[in-house]
């Protein structure tokens, strides 16, 4: 298969299991929210917060540096060295690793008390301290994976680590653990570090068979890779750092600044709950169509700019913002007005999780455009840059948050969370605009797009009004897709959609 076409076939794979796991994950976070309820939700939330912090701790940027390291090596027909960069990142993703468990393990109670003001925390972050080696671990053979274009392991890795989770947390919610906040949370902690020490497992043993396979091809390399590792890793990782720690801290405020606007305790952890644990899943559960391509634009834009293929490298560029910006105004208008539909058939005791997602929909495009810019320019090699603005970003909405939240309650955090990803949108595009010389066509980018869904919704609100309305989840459903399908024959007749673009999907099925 040509070049072109095994790039399509691996993001149709990663689309496919993304697209099932997502929906899978989506399901279970369903089950769990109206199971456990939003307060305890919102405890969950704070523990994430931290937890996720500890995982960028454990990973420090491990993912990319052996992404860009592997591709790079093949693109200058290199591959020797492929041993001895793993060997090498891998004992560096050892030491991050159990550096940030031993961390977490050793502050979990001093963060329950001191931070958080939940002593419900305490276990769960013990729980989930064991579980940084293997993400760390994990994190570096996945970018391994991803160069060598091998992505049908990541997937593999995938389905087994989410069934992993959750037959591990339904088993404990249902028959094991008493029922509580607290042991919910513990059994949420439990099903994810067991998750995570299977995708370990299964993601070492297809290591070791690859590495067997390929070991008497290659020869060793006596070239030093830690210092061009550290080069990479490090400015991710700091950014990272910096970033993840000040979320972290804007996470433990937004409860305590509902507490000072006059909510109590119950209300606070609830609110908090259904914007981030109910809401905001269903805002980015379509980015699973694009952010699939993201994790094979690191390599291929590292291996094409290795080549000198600059051509390449900006053709890829412009038909990602291109379509990434169709997909995404198309989903944002779509979840606005069908926000209230969603809300109550995914959350019928959460009546505020419909509101947040009518709020939070028209900012996809730009949340959407950002996450895919953001990974463009660190296969361009811009991460140091992608650094700077990220930290601008989380140092504003912390400061944004510790002022605004106690006087003006929940409604400012959603104004915080649309000033923040506007001006790190707008840093990022911008830098990938000056650095590739693309010209954005707005009219066929943006204006044709907003055009499509307004009519294709208006249609089939239209239709639907005129039968039998959204009165189940499966009529819901057919509406929304019915409204997906018709966005796409609008997009073709108003030309946004390129020829081209059925063209290469055609040439990829025929070919495969």
């Amino acid at each position: 298969m040509k070049k072109n076409s095994v790039f399509i076939y691996n993001a149709f794979i990663l689309i496919a299991v993304s697209l099932i796991m997502r929906t899978v994950g989506m399901y279970f976070n369903v089950y769990i929210s109206n199971r456990i309820g939003a307060e305890a939700m919102g405890v969950h939330s704070l523990i994430g917060g931290v937890y996720n912090f500890g995982i960028t701790l454990a990973t420090s940027g491990i993912n990319l540096a052996v992404t860009r390291l592997i591709s790079e090596a093949q693109g200058k027909g290199q591959a020797y060295k492929n041993g001895k960069i793993m060997r090498t990142c891998i004992g560096y993703a050892l030491i991050f690793g159990i550096a940030a468990a031993s961390l977490l393990f050793a502050l979990s109670e001093t963060i329950a008390y001191r931070w958080l003001d939940d002593a419900r925390c305490t276990v769960p972050l013990r729980i989930l301290a064991l579980s940084l080696p293997p993400i760390a671990i994990t994190s570096a053979l996945n970018g391994y994976f991803t160069a060598r274009r091998q992505v049908i392991k990541n997937a593999l890795t995938v389905f087994i680590e989410q069934g992993v989770r959750i037959s591990v947390t339904v088993m404990l919610l249902t028959s094991i653990l008493p029922e509580g906040i607290e042991y919910a949370c513990i059994a949420l902690a439990l099903g994810s570090t067991a998750a995570e020490l299977g995708s370990l497992i299964i993601m070492s043993l297809m290591y070791m068979l690859q590495s067997r396979k390929t070991q008497a091809a290659t020869t060793s390399s006596h070239e030093p890779v830690a210092r061009t590792l550290c080069g990479i890793s490090l400015p991710v990782a700091f950014s990272s750092y910096v970033r993840s720690g000040l979320l972290t801290v804007e996470h433990a405020l937004i409860p305590l600044g509902l507490k000072k606007f006059g909510a109590d305790t119950v209300t606070s952890l609830s609110l908090y709950g259904a914007l981030q644990s109910m809401a905001l899943p269903v805002i980015l559960f379509p980015a699973v169509f694009i952010t699939s391509f993201s994790g094979l634009l690191v390599p291929e834009i590292a291996e094409s700019r290795a080549a000198q293929n600059n051509t390449h490298v900006k053709s890829i560029q412009r038909r990602t913002l291109r379509l990434t910006l169709l997909f995404s105004i198309g989903v944002s208008g779509i979840m606005l007005f069908f926000s209230n539909e969603l809300g109550s058939a995914l959350y019928p005791d959460t009546p505020d999780a419909g509101r947040f997602i009518a709020l939070l929909a028209p900012l996809i495009p730009v949340m959407y455009l950002d996450s895919m810019t953001d990974v463009m320019l660190k296969g361009m090699g811009q991460q140091f840059y992608s650094m700077m603005v990220n930290i601008a970003d989380a140092l504003l909405s912390v400061v944004l948050v510790w002022f605004l939240l106690p006087r003006y309650g929940i409604y400012s955090y959603i104004a915080i969370i649309y000033i923040c990803e506007l001006l790190n949108a707008a840093l990022s595009v911008s830098r990938l605009l000056y650095i590739s010389r693309i010209k954005p066509n707005m009219l066929g980018w943006v204006f044709k797009p907003l055009v499509a869904v307004t009519g294709s919704v208006s249609i089939v609100r239209l239709i639907f009004s005129l039968t039998s309305g959204y009165t189940t989840a499966t009529s819901l459903t057919w509406a929304i897709v019915c409204c997906a399908l018709i966005y796409l024959l609008l997009l073709r007749g108003l030309y946004a959609l390129e020829r081209d673009d059925f063209k290469k999907l055609r040439r990829f099925v025929r070919s495969s």
